[in-house]
């Protein structure tokens, strides 16, 4: 019987020249530079953090408008977390980045907060479940991405520890996403506060189990800067002896933004742009991605469409707490309708009552009135009788 090819090892060939499969990274690069590539941020952290200006200093360009400082702390409308979408196209070198920057404006910027994460958790898997259903169509071409590489998630710069809602947003979206926690605005906390407040959020971490993006050793086998990032961000150049720099200006001096002794802005930047952007990629498809998929392929039938858990997001429950006060005055109005026309009844039957009486003693009187001629008209008769005899 002949073997079966499973059965067959591959036997290891040592060439004696070069052959050209070496060059299969090259031609990956000529495709890739050619196509571009797709990249998905997202920012979460309460208003006032310096979201936008991190995003527009980190990519040199304005990619997020500024809010309005007179109307950025009015009250909104809903009290709920947005999600605001910003696109842009970048070009280095020939190479083009289709770049998507996702916002979460209203996160944490109410007295109750309680799952003010929900939204974003599931903008998350609303991003993955469109993804695997596209992957189920027959026809997959111009398949659309919205997928999130890495989330950078702020932290104000308390000096403390995490609070409670942090961890609990943190818990809810590492295990959707790769997050990156940043400590928002470092240059409001002296150096030695703030290595002590980096090793009480690692420790925090540690012991709840949060998960979180942890970048691979360098190409050269160092290890690269462990989160959380301590971060400064400015758009304004200012002119120092050394040349111009981005920072902050203060009496005492400029907090440089790309200077590594004031801030981790440049290990950031290197880790999501320059060293680590393909494992951001990777890590989605491969570990959130599949993650989510296999979940739900292990409850749902081949093209069954995702069952919606409302009773969780705030957004929805907002609704229903409205719904539900329009229909109690919606009930309360007609209570009253009904009432006044009860009463318009009662006063009608009461009138109809005396009108009634009002009939019954004339009637009676009438009676009364006949009897008495009758009785008046038989007593003459016998009067006459008399008188004839």
């Amino acid at each position: 019987m002949a073997p079966s090819a499973d059965s067959i090892p591959a036997p290891a060939v040592q060439n004696a020249g070069v052959i050209g499969i070496g060059s299969l990274p090259n031609q990956r690069h000529k495709i890739v530079a050619k196509k571009g590539a797709d990249f998905t941020l997202m920012v979460a952290g309460e208003s006032g953090l310096g979201k936008t200006t991190l995003i527009n200093t980190l990519f040199s360009t304005d990619i997020k408008p500024y809010q309005n400082p007179r109307t950025r702390h009015n009250p909104q409308p809903t009290r709920t977390t947005h999600i605001s979408i910003s696109r842009a196209h970048l070009s280095e070198r020939d190479f083009t980045l289709n770049l998507t920057v996702i916002d979460t404006p209203g996160f944490g910027d109410f007295v109750s907060n309680k799952n003010a994460w929900s939204p974003i958790a599931e903008f998350l898997d609303d991003q993955h479940e469109s993804y695997m259903r596209q992957e189920q169509q027959p026809m997959r071409e111009g398949r659309v991405d919205m997928r999130v590489h890495a989330c950078l998630y702020f932290i104000r710069p308390t000096g403390h520890t995490l609070r409670p809602i942090d961890i609990e947003a943190m818990k809810a979206l590492g295990t959707r996403v790769n997050l990156i926690p940043v400590i928002a605005k470092a240059d409001t906390i002296g150096a030695q506060d703030l290595e002590i407040f980096k090793e009480r959020i690692r420790n925090v971490i540690r012991a709840q189990n949060i998960s979180i993006f942890d970048p691979p050793e360098n190409t050269d086998g160092t290890p690269f800067l462990p989160p959380p990032y301590a971060l400064i961000a400015s758009t304004q150049t200012h002119q120092t002896p050394a040349g111009p720099v981005l920072g902050r200006q203060y009496l005492w001096g400029i907090a440089e933004v790309e200077n590594p002794l004031h801030c981790d802005f440049v290990h950031l930047r290197s880790l999501i742009l320059r060293t680590h952007m393909l494992d951001l990629i990777l890590a989605t498809e491969e570990t959130h991605y599949e993650s989510y998929r296999r979940s739900q392929m292990e409850i749902r039938k081949f093209g069954e469409s995702k069952a919606r858990r409302t009773a969780d997001n705030p957004k929805f429950r907002e609704e229903e707490e409205a719904l539900r006060k329009r229909f109690t005055e919606q009930v309360k109005v007609e209570e009253n309708r009904f009432r006044s026309w009860e009463q318009r009844l009662i006063q009608e039957r009461d009138r109809l009552n005396k009108d009634l009486e009002v009939a019954h003693a004339s009637v009676k009187a009438l009676e009364s009135e006949l009897e008495a001629m009758t009785l008046g008209a038989g007593s003459g008769r016998s009067t006459g009788r008399s008188m004839v005899r």
